[in-house]
């Protein structure tokens, strides 16, 4: 799987590029096609960050992300 930098997966953001990424626990995934991700924006998280921390306030479980394409590896 290709690897991305945080600079690189900042780009995906829904604004500077079409994709519609994040990232949780070093695995990039594809949300462009989510409706819940319109303009890189669910709920108050932007995308084309990494979401790890953020999970835990979620009211649901990291299952969420199976339903989604796996496009990279986060790197530092």
């Amino acid at each position: 799987m290709k690897t991305y930098s945080r600079q690189q997966l900042a780009l995906r953001n829904g604004q500077d590029k079409p994709e519609i990424w994040v990232a949780y626990q070093g695995i990039i995934y594809d949300v462009t096609q989510s409706r819940l991700w319109k303009n890189g924006k669910h709920y108050e998280h932007w995308a084309g960050q990494d979401l790890t921390d953020e999970l835990q306030d979620a009211p649901h479980t990291a299952n969420v992300f199976l339903k989604f394409e796996k496009v990279g590896i986060l790197t530092n």
